[in-house]
Order: C-alpha cells, then structure tokens, then sequence
C-alpha cells in the first residue's frame, strides 16, 4: 500500500471517529460519554446532484463475498456501524424495521462493520436479529471510497443510493425510524427512471 493510501485511511478514520470518539472500549461501552452526535437528520439530494456511489465490495461477517453492485436497480441503504458505538446499538431496532418494511419495494439494506472485532460485531448482529449482510471493513477501506463523493463522517452513518446507483442522500448520527422510512420510500417510488 502506497504512503499516500495510508495517510488517507488514517485521515478518514480520525474523521470517522469523531463520530463515536474514542473507538473500541474497554470499560462498560453502554456509558460511553465521548460520543460526538450527528443529529439524525437525513439529507436528501436532488437526482440532477447525486454523485455515482464507488464500486464497494467485500467480505461479509460470515465470509460470503458481496458488491454494491450485486444489487444493481434496486434501491440500497447503507449503515456504516460498529458494536462498540452506543448510536449504532441504539438505532439498530430502526434499520431492521425499515429493512422489512421497505423490502418488497425493491429496497435492500447492506451493513459496513467499521473498525472492530468480527467476534464482537457478530454478537451485535446475533443480539439484534439482525438479517442483512455487513462487510467487515476493519481497515476502513470502503469508507475511504466514499471520499470525493459523499463519505460516511461519523458512525453511524447511512447512505441511501438510488436505483441508478448514486448517492440519493445521507444520515450522520443516530437516524430516525420516521426519517429514514419516508425517504427511502421517496427514493424507491422514483422508479427507474432516476426522478
């Protein structure tokens, strides 16, 4: 890897980071003051400014292979997440409900397990049934894809791309059931015809 490439995924992962300050901790996680909070609000972009979303790709918890691409005309909600920060555990009830309810519209959700323990982001997924698929993204190599276009600046973070495959909008923070619900369906009724 390039001097270049690690100074940008240092760069990103600082950037991260101020989202749920601190990274893995040790003590009792659920008390967790340094947390620097997004507030939630999904920012949603007109279809004339959506930048292309990277062709992300990885490997799942379990160790299947998975691409962005594999879910080419649908509509994708991606949560950048991570056991250890205590906004994710607290919004995961939401992205499962979301993921179900938005399932037969052409939606589908893809987790990114940032900066963690594989043995502790499985336990997050067993503790709250979660159904789709996470890459395990220890190096932080799918976030830093996302710089030049629309990156993921805190964990959590959950992008909304579109049917055409671009960046429709995003969350930083903890994201609301309604929030979330509402424009995903906004953004799954575009059809395909991009809006």
């Amino acid at each position: 890897m390039s001097r270049k490439a690690i100074v940008l995924i240092a760069a990103l992962a600082g950037a991260v980071l101020s989202g749920c300050a601190g990274g893995q901790a040790t003590a009792d996680q659920s008390s967790d003051t340094r947390y620097v909070a997004g507030d939630g609000r999904v920012q949603l972009f007109d279809p004339a400014e959506r930048r292309e979303a990277p062709a992300i790709e990885g490997e799942t918890l379990e160790g299947d292979r998975v691409a962005l691409a594999d879910h080419k005309g649908k509509v994708v909600v991606l949560n950048f997440w991570a056991s250890w920060c205590a906004p994710c555990r607290s919004e995961a009830p939401t992205l499962k409900d979301v993921a179900a309810r938005t399932k037969d519209q052409g939606v589908t959700f893809l987790g990114v397990d940032f900066k963690d323990r594989k043995a502790d982001a499985l336990a997050f997924q067993r503790r709250f049934e979660i159904e789709y698929p996470s890459i395990f993204d220890q190096p932080g190599k799918v976030a830093l894809a996302f710089q030049g276009t629309v990156p993921p600046a805190a964990i959590p973070t959950t992008l909304v791309i579109d049917r055409q495959g671009r960046i429709a909008a995003r969350a930083l923070g903890e994201v609301k059931h309604s929030a979330l619900l509402d424009v995903v369906t906004k953004i799954s009724g575009e059809g395909s015809g991009g809006g």
